[in-house]
């Protein structure tokens, strides 16, 4: 039997919530700027240590959640050799997708057509190989950086439900990151495609991204925008979008292309930067 936590999320008005949030979060007001941000950083423990700017130098709530890190705070691994974290935040899973599915948690699972919103020939592309999901919890950096060098050709804005993502809740319901609202971003590297996948949870007021886009938080239709002709590089490292509040990347990539680390479970905490897998070279 789901718990009360998940049953209330099934009930409650997810996407008006996350506006109300939004809205609150987006204020200038500085009693209410000050209040929030100083409460939220004592109530999730903030480092603020890393960061760029500190408290009473934010110009909203999401100016601060979505706040920079001072140089040198997250150094990179060697991307020549490694795939990088491309968050701060913890493991959920990794491993192979198989017969086009992804392990969620406690026998759920979703396929990576579902995920991907591309269309099946693309999802075709990742069978067999590399997935990790790292969640970003309310205290971590929440900016989404790449893995992996790599040329922009395509995303899917795909609208769906709010619930959160964190353990409890991808334990007890079914196809969490392939239901949520998300964007899938699918790019081409020297080691053939990847994808990253920005996934929004509860009270999550949008996914924004570096390059200009036409999709908007909390739509009705799926928005598919084709880049193929635009030529963004992005190196690994660079910043490549944010959320307004906290959420989950799920990176794939095609089979013989990554090897994940020895050790690394679900579980570990990553930092942006680190590497978590080898490219596999041929």
């Amino acid at each position: 039997m789901p718990s009360p936590f998940i049953l209330l999320q099934h009930i409650v008005p997810q996407h008006a919530i996350s506006r109300l949030a939004g809205a609150l979060a987006s204020s200038q007001q500085p009693w209410l700027r000050d209040r929030l941000i100083r409460r939220f950083v004592a109530a999730y423990d903030v480092d603020m240590t890393d960061a760029a700017r500190g408290i009473g130098q934010f110009a909203s709530f999401n100016d601060f959640f979505t706040r920079e890190l001072r140089d040198g705070a997250r150094p990179l691994a060697d991307p020549a050799e490694f795939i990088l974290s491309a968050a701060d935040g913890a493991v959920s899973q990794l491993g192979t997708i198989t017969q086009g599915r992804i392990f969620q948690a406690k026998g759920r699972d979703f396929t990576a057509a579902e995920l991907l919103g591309h269309g099946a020939e693309v999802a075709a592309r990742f069978e067999g190989g590399s997935y990790i999901t790292i969640y970003l919890s309310p205290k971590d950096y929440h900016r989404v950086h790449m893995p992996a060098m790599g040329v922009l050709q395509s995303t899917a804005y795909v609208p769906g439900d709010l619930f959160s993502v964190n353990t409890q809740t991808a334990e007890g319901v079914d196809r969490l990151f392939a239901r949520n609202e998300r964007l899938a971003c699918l790019f081409d590297g020297p080691d053939g495609s990847f994808a990253s996948v920005m996934v929004g949870a509860m009270i999550v007021a949008g996914i924004d991204t570096v390059w200009p886009h036409r999709f908007a938080g909390h739509g009705s239709a799926i928005v598919h925008e084709d880049f193929s002709a635009d030529a963004r590089h992005l190196a690994a490292g660079d910043e490549m979008g944010r959320f307004y509040l906290g959420s989950t990347v799920v990176l794939l990539f095609e089979p013989g292309r990554v090897a994940w680390l020895n050790g690394l479970k679900a579980g570990d905490p990553v930092r942006m930067g680190q590497a978590i897998g080898r490219r596999v070279k041929s």
